[in-house]
């Protein structure tokens, strides 16, 4: 109830709670008429329960609504928000737009977060996967306009560069990605770490990168497979 789907908006996002054996919650991402929202019910033998929101205003457009949900190793519930074609947000720490949020399951900026908001990062212009790995290291993916999407290492507090930088600028005033692609072979989506490899589903590129990550967290020579076979 409440989603309302046009262009790139819709039902974007679900994580399942981290202790669902005790609170059946599930948490979607979607879009409204007005806003992109936060939202959770109880999944039991009886269906779906009502929506409870859990967070509104997140800026919503035809475009760049980001949606990625995903619960990370310290409990928290962490979502993906898009500048929705206004790009001078993402550098504005008092938008959720172009941002990472980092909240507490009932939508309460998370303790620890580096300006007491819910933003963890900004300057993102469209985030699309999220994953950690063993040692609780971020990595997300990222949309960009016309020259390089990216692969970020996400790290508390951080300035990833958008709309002043897209790929890498290495001045130090902004985050720089762990990787780049040209937007040919990639327009990254989900993301998810398996195997010691960060795996990218490709959607204008039509592959799965595979991209080795080292026990630093260092990842590696990416390798491309199902070129042309999906997507």
């Amino acid at each position: 109830p409440g989603v309302e789907p046009s262009g790139e908006g819709g039902l974007l996002g679900v994580a399942v709670s981290p202790s669902f054996g005790r609170d059946r919650l599930v948490y979607l991402y979607f879009s409204t008429g007005t806003d992109n929202r936060i939202a959770r019910f109880r999944y039991t033998a009886d269906g779906i329960g009502p929506l409870d929101t859990v967070l509104t205003g997140i800026p919503r457009a035809a475009i760049h609504n980001g949606g990625r949900l995903a619960f990370g190793p310290d409990g928290m519930l962490y979502a993906t928000t898009g500048e929705h074609a206004e790009p001078d947000i993402s550098q504005d720490r008092d938008s959720l737009g172009g941002k990472i949020l980092r909240m507490t399951p009932d939508g309460r900026p998370a303790p620890g977060n580096p300006f007491g908001t819910l933003v963890w990062t900004y300057g993102h212009r469209n985030v699309q996967g999220m994953a950690w790995d063993a040692d609780g290291r971020m990595y997300a993916t990222e949309l960009g306009q016309d020259r390089f999407d990216e692969i970020n290492q996400i790290q508390k507090g951080r300035n990833y560069g958008w709309p002043v930088v897209e790929g890498a600028d290495h001045d130090g005033r902004y985050t720089d990605p762990r990787l780049t692609w040209p937007t040919e072979e990639a327009s990254p989506s989900g993301a998810a770490i398996a195997a010691g490899s960060l795996w990218v589903a490709a959607l204008r590129g039509e592959r799965l990168w595979q991209v080795p990550l080292d026990r630093t967290g260092a990842v590696g020579t990416p390798t491309a497979h199902f070129t042309g076979e999906f997507g």
